[in-house]
């Protein structure tokens, strides 16, 4: 359906195009052929027998030759199309809306100031365009760059009208209002790497986490920045990170808010949220460990998924037995390496000779590290 539109329009085009340009030659044409017929005047718009019949022809020739080059012109509309789809995907919502305000307004200012200068002569006339290209250009530059600032200048807006809702609230029901957050329930920020993660959406269903998780939108941008990268991998961790925080959104028993707070002078995300916690006074959930340490260095509290993960993992004790399967050697000669259902490693003694074998092994230690937990074992006799 709407090659068809397409292909009508270009033909009518091409029709009105050809018409016009062939009678821009009927004066042409009379001074070669002047005879009395084609200058009969025939009470149509002042025009010429010879006039009208260059329209016509003119129509007819530019309308098959529209019709020729149609397909070809659906072609690179809709590759056109795709090419602005692809790089608008790629540009945040926000940013989008920002620049189409930045240039309405630019567009207008230019139109003020071009009808201003278009008296001058000669140049006159293409002031108005220079203004327009050089003032859209800038509208659009200026409010993506300016968009946290000049939000924040209405914030007063959706404040003013929560208030109002909730003076008709307890207008109508008469109970305690609970704040959302507080002292003892602190609002919980999600980085980038426990995102990509995924465990947090299932610890969220759980309900061991209480209050509001709050994602910055420079990590949303991180994200983002990671599922439009070239690499393969990298844009699977990002689309991966995506899709987890719409499941969190849609299923989770959570609040989730998303804030436009962004701290320009800070060029790293990490610290960013660092100091966007110190301020809010929430508590920061990651899996990375160096974030976790500077985060407890500038005394903001850290919720560690690995450590989460290390504290509900089963507990061994020295003389238990288990099923192992050996998958490799060890750093040490003799060592062989398994591993649990949870990931946890196995470092059986004299097993290197059993790779790709199922043993009863006895526990010998346990070792708790940074990175996880370690279960060391050797073979039952």
């Amino acid at each position: 359906m709407l090659d068809r539109v397409l292909r009508f329009f270009i033909i009518l085009l091409f029709a009105v195009a050809g018409a016009a340009l062939l009678n821009m030659a009927t004066p042409l044409l009379t001074s070669f052929i002047s005879t009395e017929i084609l200058q009969t005047e025939m009470g149509i718009f002042k025009l010429t027998l010879a006039g009208l019949m260059s329209i016509l022809f003119g129509a007819v020739l530019g309308a098959a030759m529209g019709g020729l080059l149609s397909a070809f012109f659906i072609r690179r509309l809709k590759g056109f199309a795709v090419f602005v789809e692809a790089q608008l995907n790629k540009v945040p919502t926000h940013d989008v809306i920002a620049g189409a305000i930045g240039l309405f307004i630019g567009l207008i200012i230019a139109n003020l100031l071009g009808y201003a200068f278009s008296k001058i002569p000669v140049v006159g006339e293409y002031i108005p365009v220079v203004f327009s290209i050089v003032l859209g250009y800038l509208g659009i530059h200026i409010m993506i760059k300016k968009r946290t600032e000049l939000t924040a200048q209405f914030d007063f807006i959706p404040k003013f009208m929560k208030e109002l809702s909730k003076g008709r609230e307890n207008r109508t029901v008469q109970k305690a209002a609970v704040p959302e957050t507080s002292d003892n329930n602190p609002y919980k920020l999600l980085d980038t790497s426990v995102i990509i993660d995924g465990r947090i959406a299932d610890i969220c269903d759980t309900g061991f986490l209480e209050g509001t998780l709050l994602i910055p939108v420079f990590v949303l941008e991180e994200l983002q920045h990671i599922a439009d990268s070239a690499d393969a991998l990298k844009r699977a961790r990002g689309r991966r990170g995506l899709d987890i925080l719409q499941k969190i959104r849609q299923e989770s028993r959570m609040k989730v808010k998303i804030t436009e707070t962004d701290f320009e002078d800070i060029p790293e995300v990490d610290s960013k949220l660092v100091q966007l916690a110190q301020q809010l006074g929430g508590k920061i959930i990651t899996n990375d460990f160096n974030l976790n340490k500077v985060a407890q260095l500038r005394g903001v509290e850290v919720l560690n998924i690995n450590a989460l993960s290390n504290a509900v993992k089963p507990v061994v004790i020295p003389g238990e037995t288990m099923q192992a399967t050996i998958v490799k050697s060890g750093k040490e000669a003799g060592q062989g390496v398994a591993y649990l259902e949870d990931g946890t490693m196995i470092v059986v003694e004299n097993g290197s000779r059993h790779i790709g074998e199922t043993l009863e092994v006895e526990v010998t230690s346990a070792l708790q590290t940074a990175a996880g937990r370690m279960i060391f074992a050797k073979p039952c006799n």
